[in-house]
């Protein structure tokens, strides 16, 4: 029953915040909703260390140890966007004159975004999962559109034509997947179930699960951000709220690794082989170079790190191409660690360019002498998504390192190219905005709102020292749930 309750509280929410979504009524609602969603993650993780992986619906939803870990993460990113959302979209609201319409829009797309991302991690059935995600792109395409400008405009468009292309070729992947499960598990919903699948996965047809699992990676890879079907992405973030920005690579760009984790299960037991894990460390390898040579051209603070979020997930999907205990261990670690980490980054950036009135970092500059609080903000989110020891970003590509010398050696000196020119872009910027001279005028916003910065950072922090249990056996279990 958890598990009913916890999708139909999520659900509710959105006609709710559709009706009441607007002024301080609905910044309240929302928050409210969050608390009530991680309470229910909270209270399902419990149920699972009773009972181990639960199901519902005749197995239509299920949840194990990795579909778990995500789903805690997606409630814990989720409420802090919502906390921080609270202060921020109060601003935008004035400095954009947003009527009770538009206001209403953000809350309860927001919440759809947020509804649909659960039901994809809940979901057993892989066509429901691309349904799932299917739905969060027309979430976040009308997010990304709030503001109407050209610009956002422009932006949408594009995130919807190249995600639509790409879950056209998820689409397509999945009707193979189901054509080659059909002879084994017969017609109807369980030849897409992933539990059945995951059970007869080794006399699925291995040609038609090497086209399917192609065309399912270029697919939701373009909605986890590889190349190269990535374009879309700095500029979605770059135009939509920071809000959304922080969703978009806290929580979506999770959800689409995790769908092509789910596939690559299937395909390694069909084909007997690295035919997935090569692939995934080719998009992952190619992914991060491009993404990281790309961040040293940028002037857009928001563009900046919209490229640093394909730089690291194509550092986690090299990781689980890797495959063996300890990649798949980092894997799940750098992902967790940059959920929370890149969404307090957006945070972070977001109230500065709010405050500053702008995205360039030339007008950028100063903020630990000006604004101290926010600097510090900045200062600590941003040597997180860097890696710097102790967090847990540095671990897991101490970790991602070490296994590529032992197993892909030749991989290692590209890996570490990747990483410098990420660290050098982000560096180059990082001066300027704490230390430099001039800069726009700031407008000395409330900063109550920078609260769930020094909370996700905390969590990194505490990640990078001593994983608490049950988290550390539970990430060491997905290895398992993989394999």
């Amino acid at each position: 029953m958890i598990l009913v309750g916890l999708l139909a509280w999520v659900v509710l929410g959105i006609p709710v915040l559709a009706l009441w979504g607007d002024g301080k009524r609905g910044r309240r609602l929302f928050i409210l909703i969050q608390v009530g969603v991680f309470l229910l993650a909270v209270a399902l993780a419990e149920r699972y260390l009773d009972l181990g992986t639960l199901t519902a619906f005749g197995a239509e939803l299920r949840v194990d140890v990795l579909s778990l870990i995500l789903i805690l993460l997606n409630s814990v990113v989720g409420l802090m966007t919502a906390w921080f959302s609270a202060s921020y979209w109060h601003t935008e609201v004035q400095r954009h004159d947003f009527g009770v319409a538009r206001q209403r829009l953000y809350h309860a797309m927001f919440q759809s975004f947020l509804a649909t991302m659960l039901l994809a991690l809940l979901s057993n059935n892989l066509g429901i999962l691309w349904v799932a995600l299917e739905g969060a792109t027309l979430s976040t395409v009308l997010l990304v559109s709030l503001q109407r400008s050209g610009e956002s405009l422009e932006a949408a468009w594009k995130y919807f034509i190249l995600c639509g292309v790409g879950l056209a070729m998820a689409l397509f992947g999945t009707v193979l997947l189901y054509f080659a499960a059909q002879p084994v598990l017969g017609s109807g919903a369980q030849a897409l179930l992933w539990s059945s699948l995951h059970q007869q996965a080794w006399r699925l047809n291995g040609t038609a699960m090497a086209i399917a699992f192609v065309f399912i990676l270029v697919g939701y890879g373009t909605k986890m951000g590889l190349a190269p079907l990535n374009n879309w992405l700095p500029d979605a973030h770059a135009a939509g709220p920071s809000t959304v920005s922080a969703a978009l690579s806290g929580l979506l760009l999770n959800v689409a690794l995790y769908a092509v984790l789910r596939f690559k299960s299937l395909a390694d037991a069909a084909l007997g082989g690295d035919f997935a894990a090569h692939l995934l460390m080719g998009f992952g390898l190619l992914s991060l170079l491009l993404a990281s040579l790309s961040m040293l051209r940028q002037h857009d603070v928001k563009r900046l790190f919209a490229y640093s979020s394909a730089e690291h997930m194509g550092l986690t999907t090299f990781a689980f191409g890797l495959g063996g205990p300890v990649a798949t261990f980092a894997g799940i670690l750098h992902l967790v660690g940059h959920s929370l980490a890149k969404s307090s980054v957006f945070f972070s950036v977001g109230r500065a360019t709010q405050e500053a009135r702008s995205r360039e970092l030339a007008d950028l500059r100063g903020f630990l002498n000006r604004r101290p609080v926010l600097g510090w903000s900045i200062l600590l989110s941003v040597l997180a998504i860097l890696g710097m020891p102790p967090g847990s970003l540095f671990l897991s590509e101490f970790l991602i390192l070490t296994v590529s010398l032992e197993k892909a050696w030749i991989t290692t000196p590209l890996l570490l190219l990747g990483l410098g020119m990420a660290f050098a872009a982000i560096f180059r910027a990082l001066l300027p905005l704490l230390y430099g001279e001039g800069g726009g005028p700031c407008s000395a916003l409330p900063l109550r709102g920078l609260t769930p910065v020094f909370l996700q950072l905390s969590l990194v922090l505490l990640m990078g020292i001593a994983i608490p249990y049950p988290l550390d056996p539970w990430m060491q279990a997905v290895a398992g749930v993989l394999s």
